[in-house]
């Protein structure tokens, strides 16, 4: 069972070595919910938990259980009705994301903490709820690849890179771009408050967990993978990624609907 608690994280042996002004402090939240994929945000959570004076708030409805989509158990540290203003709003992605594409209560708090949010911000399909909120118009943005057809039905300028940054927009790619997600928010928040040391603190988090990727295989993006293996990962997800079509198309269908009603 994975949970947190909301204490401001301070400087422990092996991590956060830079000396930073006191009077900078951050608040993160993680939005949380049933059937999510913990390596979402279990991998930036990692890079955040290593950032000063920095607060995460494990943000869901309530503060019962969630269960990603392998079974992990995630304890929520703080409910919507209790969420501070955030610096930074991180969503995540997951199966669960078909069902919250058309909560209007979920995607209100969204669009209610986006006001006052500094970072927007995602990773893998957590672009979609973003998306499906109205937050990514206007803005280029990423999500995993089996579902970059699906976020530009949603009218996002579409960019297929591991992680895109278009103001105060930062979305990641699919499940493992996490970690550089979350090193690429290290570096706008502290590059932002302390001129030059941003860059360094997130190398510094970079070496401390050794992120230092070399996979066995050249098979994590469709333009190396052989097409043999793209085409039955293609296959195995083809019933799923049409119904979040058709998801998609019963939001777009009743944003045409509000539009032609008369005021």
């Amino acid at each position: 069972m994975v949970g947190a608690d909301i204490s401001e994280h301070q400087t422990q042996p092996g991590d956060k070595v830079m000396s930073t002004k006191e009077d900078i402090s951050v608040s993160i939240g993680i939005i949380l919910f049933s059937n999510l994929t913990q390596l979402d945000f279990t991998a930036p959570y990692e890079v955040f938990s290593r950032l000063p004076n920095t607060k995460l708030y494990l943000l869901a409805e309530t503060l019962e259980p969630i269960s990603s989509d392998r079974g992990l158990i995630v304890l929520p540290n703080t409910t919507f009705a209790q969420a501070p203003k955030l610096d930074v709003l991180f969503v995540p992605g997951g199966p669960g994301v078909n069902a919250k594409m058309e909560d209007q209560s979920f995607l209100d708090f969204l669009k209610t903490q986006e006001e006052q949010a500094r970072y927007v911000t995602s990773v893998c399909t957590g672009s979609l709820l973003l998306a499906a909120a109205g937050l990514l118009t206007g803005y280029r943005a990423t999500t995993h690849w089996l579902s970059l057809n699906v976020l530009e039905l949603l009218g996002v300028e579409v960019v297929r890179e591991r992680v895109v940054i278009d103001r105060n927009r930062i979305t990641g790619g699919g499940v493992t771009a996490g970690i550089d997600f979350g090193l690429a928010i290290a570096a706008e928040l502290f590059t932002e408050a302390m001129s030059t040391t941003g860059y360094a603190y997130a190398q510094e988090i970079q070496l401390a967990i050794e992120y230092n990727p070399q996979p066995p295989f050249n098979s994590g993006s469709p333009q190396t993978a052989p097409p043999s293996i793209t085409a039955r990962v293609q296959a195995a997800s083809q019933k799923f990624q049409a119904s979040r079509r058709q998801i998609v198309q019963r939001l777009l269908d009743k944003q045409t609907q509000n539009t032609d009603s008369p005021q």
